[in-house]
């Protein structure tokens, strides 16, 4: 970790001081890179290198924060920054709490998610990956489009109580390759995470890619009729419902502003199937944990659903402070979430094809544009997209159209839920909007689900 970080951080916590300010400084430093593809052509080509700061002044119950975009070199407008900060502070509305100042009581120095190899990925190095991904499977009907995104990202704090920081690095990349036939309007896709270049297996990604071609090339393609079907998830269909479960139902604020799906007398039930387990774990680097929160609190696995019980919820340290609760380490931008493996050898997209089945399975891989419908019920709805199969019982495989399910958590994860592959394999969630914050969690390659109601089936690609 750069000692000019931590330099930095002091300086500023001086003036801070000086202007006798009760503050939070938090810092946000990335260099990132990416590579977009369009029509089997690089479209874009671009990278940043971008610091920010975060201010949050203290004074009793009132709170007022500023952030500005800052020129490493440039102390002086850091220091007007502060001084716009300490201009807000008198005129801020009081909470109806009393916020915790956060105070560190060591130093903590978290890089085990950088990689230099990965930091130092080069525009030949990406463009060779895309290469061999799509090797021999464009065409003049069949486009490759998509993108690369990879960087290092640097985050710390200070606070003014003294002189302790916390600093931490990763590096991440995340891929996505997809494609698709101009003249049917078909389109697939493979995505691969990665927290260090040896993750990177564009090899991988080009054999999924090449099976789903072939499938989509060869296949009948049918417009499923709706009702219920036994469902196979892909990693990115469970990742996604998981991320926006735990957001939506897991965490204290959720609970005590109304919008849960869970309640606090179902802490320690069992809400969901027994195959499956859930847990927030900062001990799992290739999905970018750190060790620490914002707070200072030493991270812990925390379990959220062990064998189907319901265990806890995540309470950030405002959340806790306004409502009276505990808080357990969770003032992060992200949670490290992590489904439990199963017990099933199915760990390929081609022994899923190949499995001998008693019943028609339909295969989802991703999840388009999901949405919640109602967060009390725990209600989502999203459509397939992105290489959806359909498994027939007498070993036939056909290609159908994009379909709609709008159903529950308890839908996905309760009693209906058949295995879980013995394979996990890291998703990559991070949006691309905002500051770089790598974020993904790590789940089984497949979920077998029973009885997921399709309500909606699309004629036509």
């Amino acid at each position: 970790m750069s000692n000019q970080v931590i330099d930095l951080l002091q300086k500023l916590r001086q003036s801070a001081i000086k202007r006798g300010l009760q503050a939070l400084i938090s810092y946000h430093e990335e260099d990132s890179y990416l590579m977009r593809f369009a029509n089997s052509a690089i479209s874009l080509n671009t990278n940043e290198h971008l610091i920010s700061l975060d201010f949050i002044a203290f004074d009793g119950r009132k709170k007022a924060s500023y952030s500005m975009i800052v020129d490493p070199t440039d102390f002086e407008s850091m220091e007007k920054g502060l001084d716009t900060l300490a201009e807000m502070l008198p005129h801020a509305q009081p909470l109806s709490y009393d916020p915790t100042f956060p105070v560190y009581e060591k130093d903590v120095v978290d890089e085990r998610p950088f990689d230099p190899a990965l930091a130092a990925l080069t525009n030949e190095e990406r463009l060779a990956y895309f290469n061999t991904l799509a090797e021999g499977l464009e065409s003049d009907d069949i486009k490759l489009s998509g993108f690369f995104s990879n960087g290092t990202t640097t985050t710390a704090q200070i606070s003014t109580a003294n002189e302790h920081t916390q600093c931490f690095r990763s590096t991440d990349a995340q891929v996505t390759a997809v494609l698709s036939s101009e003249s049917l309007k078909w389109e697939v896709n493979a995505e691969q995470s990665a927290q260090k270049k040896s993750d990177l297996d564009a090899e991988g990604l080009h054999a999924d890619l090449a099976l789903l071609v072939k499938h989509y090339q060869e296949d009948q393609s049918v417009q499923l009729p709706v009702g219920k079907y036994t469902v196979v998830f892909g990693p990115a269909a469970t990742a996604e419902i998981v991320n926006i479960m735990a957001y939506y139902g897991m965490t204290g604020a959720a609970l005590m502003q109304g919008y849960s799906f869970l309640k606090e007398e179902d802490q320690g039930k069992r809400l969901f199937s027994e195959k499956v387990s859930l847990r927030d774990d900062p001990g799992v680097v290739e999905i970018f944990a750190q060790t620490a929160d914002r707070f200072g609190f030493e991270r812990k696995p925390f379990p959220l659903v062990s064998e189907g019980r319901f265990q806890a919820f995540m309470w950030d340290q405002d959340s806790a402070d306004e409502f009276g609760k505990t808080p357990t380490g969770h003032d992060v931008s992200h949670a490290s979430l992590v489904v439990d493996a199963g017990s099933s050898e199915i760990n390929t997209l081609q022994a899923l094809i190949d499995m001998e089945r008693e019943e028609d399975i339909l295969y989802i891989p991703y999840m388009h544009y999901m949405n919640v419908v109602n967060p009390t019920q725990g209600m989502i709805t999203g459509s397939s997209r992105f290489g959806a199969l359909f498994l027939k019982k007498d070993g036939s495989v056909q290609v159908p159209y994009n379909v709609r399910l709008t159903q529950k958590f308890s839908d996905f994860f309760g009693e209906r839920v058949q295995w879980l592959s013995q394979k996990q394999v890291v998703y990559n969630v991070s949006s691309s909007y905002g500051r770089r914050d790598p974020n993904a969690l790590k789940v089984p390659r497949f979920i077998c689900v029973k009885e997921i109601e399709i309500s909606h089936s699309n004629p036509s690609y």
